[in-house]
């Protein structure tokens, strides 16, 4: 009788409850909504236009082919856009999380005397909306004078290195907000006895602290990449060479003037879309890990 109540009682304990069935219901949902226009595009790519224009997007295929990705590849010349995209990206990130996580370790291991104000001030930078700064962007990027070996227009306008700027300057708060809080959540222990055993600040920062923040670093690198790859405002504003345009650029390539055939847009949409998959899956283990921090201790 013994060992029956007490299967009884673990199987009470592992019943799902109603509410949790109903957020899982709700999560599915929402997951569902968020694939449908990623699946219904890589759908209409596979399929001819002229079939979609007779039968609709929703109806059954009667035939499925991969020309339409061929065909973007080649038309929109993906291949040049994707090295920009790249050129613009990389350096971004990399330069976003080295000065994020310099900034969060200046506020929370060096006890800066305005370090919460200074957190609140980086923090106040992501609330302004980028589009209002774009006309005076516009005016001071082409005053800002660079050699000619860092840009043909002799100027910040029309040269990587503005785009980047403009990436780095305001994606830079939000990861200091981030990485300062993680960094909290360290002990101030190991510092101390990096300190005692005569490890400079640079050496805190780079051989003790850097390491344990891994797992928000390439969460906050999986989601800048993201972000810096997608984007279109900047370039389309602060670059006018078609040839430097990154690959969100190269889509308008496989737009007609009077006619657009909308499935070889989407292989396009689906072909810029791989190297952000790409990226979330390599780091999806750390990027996972980043987002569950602090939702458990011990």
């Amino acid at each position: 009788m013994t060992a029956v109540a007490t299967s009884v009682e673990g199987f009470r304990r592992q019943a799902p409850r109603p509410a949790r069935l109903l957020l899982h219901a709700f999560l599915a949902l929402v997951s569902l909504g968020w694939l449908a226009p990623l699946a219904l595009a890589v759908y209409a790519s596979l399929r001819p236009y002229h079939e979609t224009a007779e039968d609709g997007y929703f109806s059954l295929p009667r035939t499925l082919t991969l020309h339409y990705y061929a065909s973007a590849w080649r038309d929109a010349e993906l291949t040049k856009y994707f090295l920009n995209s790249l050129l613009i990206a990389v350096p971004g990130v990399v330069l976003t999380l080295f000065l994020a996580s310099f900034v969060a370790f200046a506020i929370t291991r060096v006890r800066l005397r305005f370090g919460v104000p200074l957190l609140v001030l980086f923090t106040a930078g992501n609330l302004l909306p980028p589009q209002i700064i774009v006309v005076p962007l516009y005016e001071l990027f082409k005053r800002v004078p660079l050699p000619a070996s860092m840009s043909d227009s002799l100027t910040l306008y029309d040269s990587y290195w503005g785009v980047i700027a403009i990436h780095v300057a305001f994606q830079t708060g939000f990861c200091v907000f981030v990485l300062a809080n993680y960094m909290r959540t360290v002990p101030y222990e190991i510092t101390e006895a990096a300190r005692v055993d005569g490890a400079g600040v640079w050496l805190q920062y780079w051989r003790v602290i850097l390491p344990l923040c891994r797992p928000a670093l390439a969460a906050l690198g999986t989601l800048e990449f993201t972000w810096m790859y997608n984007d279109f405002l900047w370039a389309l504003v602060l670059m006018s060479t078609g040839d430097k345009m990154p690959v969100t650029s190269a889509l308008n390539n496989l737009r007609g003037q009077f006619f657009t055939d909308y499935n070889l847009l989407a292989a396009g949409a689906v072909i810029v879309a791989l190297p952000t998959m790409v990226v979330f899956f390599a780091l999806q283990r750390q990027f996972i890990a980043g987002l569950t921090l602090g939702s458990s201790k011990g």
